[in-house]
């Protein structure tokens, strides 16, 4: 991506505002065409828990995003194969939250779902939440137009990234 051909307008899926909550360098590489997860044993295995959990559940494409199902009355579902619940996660529900509410739907809130460890976490909807979701989706925008890669965050934290090579390779 040529950083000066980058529109803040283009709208943001929920992987974007999942990444810039993990590593806002990992965001910039992905925007960049650095995609290593193909290649990465935790991605492939997330993708058989997301097929093979909750399996009659039919995934919502909006296009820019793919919300993994959503329930009556609005409510978004997203399944996730950690074993450690993340505010990375619940940043990625409030950002599909607020991409529905843009066209038009009245958005009760969101559950995410950790069936490894048989856990659910709820996500309000609320004026603080917009609010947090709009700061998101404002922080990644300003990470994607930077001229030069955010710092690498610390080793330890970096552990089961598919991006760990790039960053802290020989």
């Amino acid at each position: 991506m040529n950083p000066d051909a980058y529109d803040s307008a283009e709208p943001l899926g929920g992987v974007h505002i999942k990444y810039l909550r993990h590593c806002p360098r990992q965001l910039w590489l992905y925007m960049r065409g650095y995609r290593p997860e193909a290649d990465s044993d935790l991605v492939a295995f997330g993708q058989i828990v997301d097929e093979t959990t909750f399996a009659r559940r039919r995934h919502v494409d909006l296009g820019e995003a793919r919300i993994d199902w959503v329930t009556a009355g609005a409510v978004i579902h997203e399944t996730k194969s950690s074993r450690a619940p993340s505010p990375a996660h619940d940043a990625q529900v409030r950002h599909y939250c607020l991409l529905l509410e843009r066209r038009g739907i009245n958005v009760r809130g969101g559950i995410v779902h950790y069936p490894l460890i048989r856990r659910t976490t709820e996500i309000t909807w609320d004026d603080e939440a917009r609010d947090q979701a709009e700061g998101a989706e404002a922080a990644a925008h300003a990470v994607i137009a930077a001229p030069r890669a955010p710092e690498r965050l610390t080793r330890s934290r970096c552990r089961g990234c598919a991006y760990l090579d790039y960053c802290w390779g020989a």
